[in-house]
């Protein structure tokens, strides 16, 4: 594997979690009046990832907060949110709030080092974002202060070799989405009012920027990658010269998502985003080597504030062999426990220095019985073909739930709305018994 020029790279190996792909639809490239979001985490291929539903909370006034790696001050009133994250970290690979906020991050490398100290994970970043914004541009501003803050670093992986990167995000609402890019504490930010965008682990903001760090330029000019005199390229000026294999890859992915977005451009629906979550043939539903498409995840955030945004997370991996199941903000919404992993308290291998010496079991209740299932669903015809069809009309079952909430047809009280999750959870556990 070739390795990149920067000498501060953190571990790099053909093993190495990092490729994601997130993807935006802004009508009028959506098929109705709503923003649709979708990613595909893509991480060490037995990394558990867990969906986390942390209620709204109000705090006192001096808390912290302690993270994945450091504390934080806290604030003093957070959101609700719902979370999917790897079951070993604080933050999250995305996860969305009450709202109407999402946010997926993925991995980046820019000329700018990548520090192993402990500092907030971009995971961290998102999570601390969505419980602490209303909208994509107040989540924007949220993360790039607290990057200017406390900056970003520490091992993104539970292995005792240090694994670091910087961080692409991007942010949606009901109104518009936003693509920010860092380098270290700096970054640059695009936003998006109308189409389709994706972002596959590479710095993607051109000329069209929107939003900047103040010493951005600066820092370009001194450090002789940029001229002062021609067009401000973020993506030129802070990429790495030689790219890591994975990268050049991650263009490869970069380029078919946007291709399979253009195709459907007017008539992008929930539907389009998991069918595209689930091509296989792109890598965009990832399969190969050390690591998988572990969780994934699509939203839909109607323009108008009446209605309720819906999110469908798989909280197992492979989304071609998964269930994607509604949740929704509302008064009955709770922990669904067959997707909480189990917790080590203060001998959890992240928490025991030197950290991740040891390794311990955090499968949760659905992924052990999805395990089970994509067994049977590869080496029993028959008894793989009904678990796939069993799978796929409690997906359609949602879906349709969704689609007559959306259009009216149907509106069950706040109670049952914000159960449901848990309730589709319930069904496809007992699908695999």
């Amino acid at each position: 594997v070739e390795r990149p020029t920067s000498p501060q790279m953190a571990s790099w190996s053909s093993d190495t979690p990092c490729s994601c792909d997130c993807f935006v639809s802004v009508p009028p490239a959506s098929a109705i009046p709503a923003v649709i979001f979708a990613k595909n985490s893509d991480r060490p291929r037995d990394e558990v990832q867990e969906v986390v539903f942390v209620p709204a909370g109000t705090h006192a006034p001096g808390s912290r907060l302690q993270c994945t790696y450091i504390e934080v001050e806290q604030v003093s009133r957070t959101h609700a949110v719902i979370l999917s994250r790897p079951s070993w970290l604080w933050g999250a690979e995305m996860g969305a709030n009450e709202h109407g906020v999402c946010i997926g991050n993925e991995a980046v490398w820019t000329k700018e080092p990548v520090g192993e100290g402990e500092a907030l994970l971009g995971m961290d970043l998102l999570r601390l974002a969505l419980e602490r914004s209303s909208s994509a541009l107040e989540a924007l501003s949220v993360i790039t202060d607290l990057l200017a803050r406390y900056g970003q670093g520490g091992s993104c992986r539970e292995d005792p070799t240090p694994f670091c990167y910087h961080n692409t995000f991007l942010l949606a609402d009901r109104t518009e989405a936003w693509v920010l890019e860092t380098a270290g504490r700096l970054w640059a930010a695009q936003r998006i009012q109308e189409g389709a965008r994706n972002i596959s682990n590479q710095l993607s903001v051109g000329t069209d920027i929107s939003a900047e760090h103040a010493d951005l330029r600066t820092r370009a000019l001194a450090q002789g990658w940029w001229d002062g005199q021609s067009t401000f390229d973020f993506a030129q000026v802070f990429s790495l010269t030689q790219q890591p294999v994975r990268m050049e890859a991650a263009k490869a992915r970069f380029r078919a998502g946007q291709q399979l977005l253009q195709q459907q451009q007017g008539g992008i629906t929930a539907e389009v985003m998991m069918g595209i979550l689930r091509n296989k043939e792109s890598g965009i539903c990832m399969d190969s080597g050390g690591f998988r498409t572990t969780a994934s995840m699509v939203s839909i955030l109607p323009r108008d504030p009446t209605q309720p945004c819906v999110h469908f997370l798989t909280a197992t991996p492979d989304p071609s062999r998964s269930v994607f199941k509604p949740f929704i903000f509302g008064a009955g919404a709770a922990q669904a426990p067959q997707v909480l992993s189990p917790t080590f308290g203060a001998r959890d291998p992240v928490r025991t220095q030197p950290r991740f010496q040891t390794q311990v079991d955090r499968r949760h209740t659905l992924y052990l019985r999805h395990q089970v299932a994509l067994g049977l669903i590869e080496s029993e015809q028959d008894r793989g073909q009904q678990l796939r069809q069993k799978q796929r009309d409690l997906e359609q079952e949602g879906l349709e739930a969704a689609r007559r909430l959306l259009t009216g047809e149907q509106v069950p009280p706040p109670q049952e709305l914000g159960g449901l999750f848990q309730a589709f959870v319930e069904r496809e556990s007992q699908v695999y018994a």
